[in-house]
C-alpha cells in the first residue's frame, strides 16, 4: 500500500486542493442585468432611435450585397471542325470586380491549342470604397444605439453629444450620396465588361465568318442592383435623420421656440398719479372752481365786478341808445 503524498508542512493534501478555481460568473450576470436595468429601451420606439436602427440594418444590407457577389457567364464557340469547338466556357468574376485579372480559355479553332483571353476593366476603387463607408456607417450606428439606450443622460449633457452626432450623420448622409453614385457608375461599367456580346468580340476564332460564337447565360446582375438601391436609401435614412438629431440639440429652442419680445408695461406709479390728477380735475369742474389766476400767464393786476363790467359794455350799443 502506498502512503499519500504529503506537502512540506508534512500534511497530505485534500483531494481537490490543487485543482484550478471555477470563475464564478455571478459577478459578470449581475453586471449584466445592472446594465440592461439602466437600459432605456424606449428610445429605440421614437424616430432618433428608431431610424438609427433602420440606418443600421440597411448599412448591412448594403455592404453584403455588394462585398459578397460572385457571378458567371457562359459562352459557345463553335468551329468549324467540330472536335475544335468548345460549347461550355465559364467565365467567372467576384467583388472587387478588377475584371483585368479574370481570364478565360478560348479554342483558337486553328488546333487543339487554346487562347487565354481577359476581361477589361479595374472597377474596385469605387466598390471598394461602397462597401468601406457601409461598414463604418454599421459601425457607428451600432455604437451609436448603445450610447442611446445605456448612456442617453451622458449623451445630453452639455449639449456634445448631439452636436458630434449632427456632424457625424451629416458627413455620412453626404458620403452615402458619393459612393452610391459612384458605385452605380461603377455597376454599369461591369456589365458592360462582363456582357457574353462584348466578350465575344475579343475571341479571335469570332472574327472567322466560318466559326459561330454565341452566349449560353448571362450573368445574373440582381445582387448588384439590390446594393445599389440599399446605398440611396441609406442616403435618405441618414439624410432624413438630420432633422430628428438636430432638435435634439436644443438650437431650435432657443431660436424658432423663444418667445417675441414685448413692450414693458408701465410703472404702476404712473398709472396712479394720472388716475388721481384726472379724479382731481373732475372734482374741481364738479365744485365750480376756477382755475388759479395766480398761475403764470396770467395778468395779477386785473380785478373783476359787477360794476366794471357795466362800464365795460360796447360804446357802440350807448351811442345807438
Amino acid at each position: 500500500m502506498v502512503a499519500p503524498k504529503t506537502n512540506t508542512q508534512g500534511v497530505a493534501p485534500k483531494p481537490n486542493q490543487w485543482k484550478t478555481p471555477l470563475p464564478d460568473t455571478r459577478d459578470l450576470e449581475k453586471a449584466v442585468n445592472t446594465l440592461v436595468t439602466r437600459g432605456r429601451f424606449g428610445v429605440l420606439k421614437v424616430p432618433l432611435g428608431f431610424i438609427k436602427v433602420l440606418q443600421w440594418l440597411f448599412a448591412i444590407f448594403a455592404f453584403s450585397t455588394c462585398g459578397s457577389y460572385s457571378g458567371m457567364f457562359k459562352i459557345a464557340v463553335e468551329c468549324k471542325s467540330w472536335v475544335q469547338s468548345d460549347l461550355s466556357i465559364e467565365v467567372e468574376f467576384e467583388y472587387p470586380f478588377r475584371l483585368h485579372q479574370e481570364y478565360f480559355d478560348a479554342p483558337t479553332c486553328k488546333s487543339e491549342y487554346k487562347e487565354r483571353v481577359f476581361l477589361t476593366g479595374d472597377y474596385s476603387s469605387s466598390a471598394e470604397f461602397f462597401v468601406t463607408i457601409g461598414v463604418f456607417a454599421f459601425l457607428y450606428s451600432t455604437a451609436a444605439l448603445s450610447i442611446y439606450v445605456f448612456f442617453f443622460e451622458k449623451y445630453k449633457e452639455n449639449n456634445k453629444g448631439p452636436l458630434i452626432d449632427l456632424g457625424v450623420t451629416g458627413v455620412f448622409a453626404f458620403m452615402w450620396l458619393v459612393s452610391s453614385a459612384a458605385w452605380a457608375k461603377g455597376l454599369s461599367n461591369v456589365k458592360t465588361a462582363t456582357n457574353p456580346d462584348e466578350v465575344i468580340t475579343m475571341i479571335n476564332a469570332c472574327e472567322d465568318d466560318e466559326n459561330r460564337c454565341r452566349e449560353v447565360h448571362d450573368p445574373v446582375m440582381s445582387g448588384l442592383n439590390t446594393s445599389v438601391a440599399f446605398g440611396f436609401i441609406n442616403l435618405v435614412l441618414w439624410a432624413g435623420n438630420l432633422w430628428f438629431i438636430y432638435r435634439e440639440t436644443g438650437i431650435i429652442a432657443d431660436s424658432v421656440l423663444a418667445p417675441p419680445p414685448q413692450e414693458k408695461p408701465a410703472a404702476p406709479d404712473a398709472h396712479v398719479k394720472q388716475g388721481a390728477n384726472e379724479q382731481e380735475t373732475y372734482t374741481n369742474k364738479q365744485a365750480g372752481h376756477s382755475p388759479d389766476c395766480s398761475q403764470e400767464g396770467y395778468p395779477q393786476d386785473v380785478q373783476y365786478s359787477q360794476g366794471s363790467n357795466q362800464q365795460g359794455a360796447p360804446t357802440s350799443f350807448s351811442n345807438h341808445m
